[in-house]
């Protein structure tokens, strides 16, 4: 994660921007996470680019209604529903709506990805289940490059869940 902070110049300079003295170690690193170094550093900036990416098609993420449907022509239908709420995290649930194979009317939920927002370090987590024989750290790396490739895939469709937002009571 790269910090910003602005300060003013002498006389009438424009104001330019420096980076913190607590990331200049991280910023000095030119090394992008799409490189795949599979670090902590990179893949908390894989996190933080989900949560941009999440936070183009869907807004507020604090504010998100109970479900949201986006439609888009020529794609299936998106479905983003919030499972659990506290004041510094929320559980999502996204998801594509796929006409089921087994009964007529049925609707299969694929991938039906499980998402944490951590809203107070605007970083979000794909969470998965099962145990894998790899390491944690690559097992997470995988999640969150697979879902920041389908957000990017969902944007470059058209979807967004900032207009024609559905929301349904639960329960």
């Amino acid at each position: 994660m790269t910090q910003f902070a602005a300060r003013s110049c002498d006389g009438d300079a424009p104001l330019t921007h420096v980076i913190f003295g607590a990331v200049i170690t991280e910023c000095n690193l030119v090394v992008s996470w799409r490189a795949r170094p599979r670090g902590f550093v990179a893949l908390m900036g894989l996190y933080e680019s989900n949560h941009l990416r999440l936070e183009r098609l869907a807004g507020d993420l604090r504010g998100l209604p109970d479900h949201s449907v986006s439609r888009v022509a020529g794609d299936c239908t998106l479905m983003l529903s919030v499972c659990a709420r506290s004041p510094y995290t929320s559980e999502l649930l996204l998801t594509y709506l796929l006409p089921g194979t087994a009964a007529p009317g049925a609707v299969e939920r694929v991938p039906d990805l499980r998402l944490r927002v951590y809203h107070d370090a605007r970083v979000l987590e794909a969470c998965g289940a099962g145990v894998a024989a790899e390491r944690e750290l690559d097992r997470r790396w995988n999640r969150n490059q697979m879902v920041n490739k389908w957000l990017e895939y969902c944007l470059e469709r058209g979807h967004s869940f900032l207009r024609g937002a559905v929301s349904r009571p639960t329960g």
